[in-house]
């Protein structure tokens, strides 16, 4: 008979920051705590190698919170004809879907047709779709009469520039939070004997440049406790940089000279309330006037509406959303809704910067694919970047096969296609699912959000299926949370947050401040920024009572979270 695996308890800071000082060497020292790194890190900890994770700031901080929520094929390639990176990427949709029920999800999608020619176009290529998937493909596509598409998507406008809408073809994607996915890959490493620490950032490389002829010259990492300062020297056999966007610098602490590798791409997203999209089904316009995807996707309660593609040629931690992307998202999307959303529609906004790779110099003969890059330096520092979040595993796999062949690592084979991640059921099912049918307490900082909404209901996810509700992220988890005090307590109703789910995050998922919380554990600021920041003070006073910090320390993370808060707030 199946059980649920027990999970590993995670130790507290002072012990997993105690175990830098271990003298004992690490088989791999992982950098960077997104979908990459996180992915690797599982992949060695599952082969049975002694592994170590650091993130400078927290787990999926960057790009890895910030995608569009779509665990996905790529269907704009098709067109392309990169058929290959299809199949891969369709290969791993299944195996994640299969892997995480409880955080990866099928959605369907309608692409309306006004052309003559669209509807077969676009059927035809979308049974390709399917026909790449093979034997895990989520769901079959099929045509859509015009009747059937508004029944699908009520807000599909009838008419767009001067054509009518002739029908649709409806087809399948994964969902998922991306977040909430890279807090479950953090848990699974443990689970897997493995250690992740946040606020831990590498400040330098041991090793490399004294033996420059000589690969397998690096020796580890000078890593930096961000909050105490305290360097730790961590020696490794293989070191791993997967720092997205950033992965030039951590390159040139092991070669000043290394060409620039990436080049960053933003991509801006909205959030509007549910009635934009009231049904279960996502809208794809896969060409708008200037050649762009716009997705128009119900996520979490709400919709979200993206996204843009424009490069930059500075890497911010905390990029800004341009008024010129906001007011082409708004723009393209009221030409194909018939609710045409305005600013003050906005209830967040965010943009997250893409690594893409420079087909230049080094990194043009070294390409596994079109999608990501690794790079192995005379030094021996191993470099991925690039890539999707769909694609994850796939990479981490050929990270450490890549390690391997330079003889970094000793043999073993991956195991990361049939484990299943943090929180999934043995029957590939999530326990629970439904929101907590929590009820506001009042005498909290949360009344004035309360009152401002007294008039709607409870839950955004009363109609949702059991999937993509804030408690189906937890799995098996899902007890224990809810036997914590606090559990009918409603911080952030937009969210489903409770003061249950803060005292979670800071006890199982190494929470360290209100934005980790507010942007990550829980994803109140990225659907709601305005009661994202009127329940900051609650979340402050539960951290600190959680991790035994003083009044000082709220005012701080507080002071932090609004600098950031005020990043996803639209100027109306």
């Amino acid at each position: 008979m199946n059980t649920a695996p027990v999970p590993k308890a995670i130790p507290g800071r002072d012990a997993l920051l105690g175990a830098l000082n271990d003298n004992a060497t690490w088989d791999v020292v992982v950098i960077g705590g997104g979908a990459t790194g996180l992915g690797t890190a599982v992949d060695a900890a599952a082969r049975g190698y002694r592994t170590l994770l650091v993130e400078g700031q927290d787990f999926a901080k960057g790009t890895s919170s910030k995608a569009t929520k779509l665990v996905h094929g790529g269907v704009r390639y098709l067109a392309q004809g990169n058929i290959s990176l299809v199949r891969e990427a369709l290969h791993e949709r299944g195996l994640l879907n299969r892997n995480a029920p409880h955080l990866v999800w099928p959605l369907g999608f309608v692409v309306p047709a006004y052309g003559l020619f669209d509807q077969p176009f676009y059927g035809v290529g979308l049974k390709m779709y399917d026909m790449l998937a093979g034997k895990l493909n989520l769901a079959p596509s099929r045509w859509l009469s015009k009747k059937e598409t508004l029944a699908a998507a009520s807000t599909i406008a009838p008419n767009v520039s001067g054509r009518s809408l002739r029908g649709g073809v409806l087809y399948y994607d994964g969902q998922f939070d991306d977040a909430r996915l890279a807090i479950a890959l953090m848990r699974t490493l443990f689970d897997l004997g493995g250690t992740a620490i946040n606020y831990v950032r590498a400040a330098g490389l041991l090793g490399g440049s004294a033996a420059r002829e000589s690969k397998g010259a690096i020796e580890g990492v000078i890593v930096q406790d961000v909050f105490s300062g305290t360097e730790y020297p961590v020696r490794a056999r293989c070191v791993v940089n997967a720092t997205g966007v950033w992965v030039d610098s951590v390159r040139r602490m092991d070669d000043p000279q290394a060409q620039t590798m990436v080049a960053p791409s933003q991509g801006v997203h909205l959030t509007l309330p549910r009635d934009f999209l009231p049904g279960d089904k996502a809208i794809l316009i896969p060409k708008t006037d200037d050649g762009r995807v716009l997705f128009v996707v119900p996520w979490n309660g709400h919709t979200i509406v993206g996204t843009t593609d424009a490069p930059r040629d500075d890497l911010p931690l905390d990029p800004v959303a341009s008024n010129a992307d906001i007011d082409f998202i708004l723009q393209t999307a009221a030409r194909y809704l018939s609710r045409k959303p305005t600013r003050a529609d906005v209830t967040s906004v965010w943009a997250g910067l893409r690594p893409l790779v420079k087909a230049t110099g080094e990194a043009a003969t070294k390409t596994l694919s079109r999608e990501h890059t690794i790079l192995v330096s005379r030094n021996g520092l191993v470099t991925v970047t690039g890539g999707k979040w769909t694609t994850y595993r796939r990479m981490a796999q050929d990270v450490i096969d890549t390690a391997i062949q330079h003889q970094l690592l000793p043999q073993a084979h991956c195991r990361t296609a049939d484990l299943p991640l943090h929180g999934a059921s043995p029957a590939g099912t999530p326990p629970g699912g439904a929101s907590t049918g929590a009820t506001l307490r009042t005498g909290s900082n949360t009344d004035s959000y309360a009152n401002a909404t007294r008039n709607t209901p409870m839950s955004p996810f009363a109609h949702q299926p059991a999937h993509g509700t804030p408690d189906s992220y937890y799995g098996t988890d899902l007890p224990t949370l809810r036997a914590l005090p606090g559990i009918e307590h409603v911080l952030v109703r937009a969210s489903g947050l409770t003061e249950a789910h803060v005292r979670f995050a800071a006890e199982h998922e190494l929470a360290r401040t209100v934005e980790d919380v507010l942007a990550r554990r829980n994803r109140a600021l990225f659907l709601d920024s305005e009661a994202a920041i009127l329940a900051a003070p609650e979340v402050a006073r539960i951290l600190a009572e959680e991790l035994g910090h003083d009044a000082a320390w709220q005012k701080a993370t507080l002071e932090a979270f609004m600098h950031t808060a005020s990043h996803y707030r639209l100027n109306k």
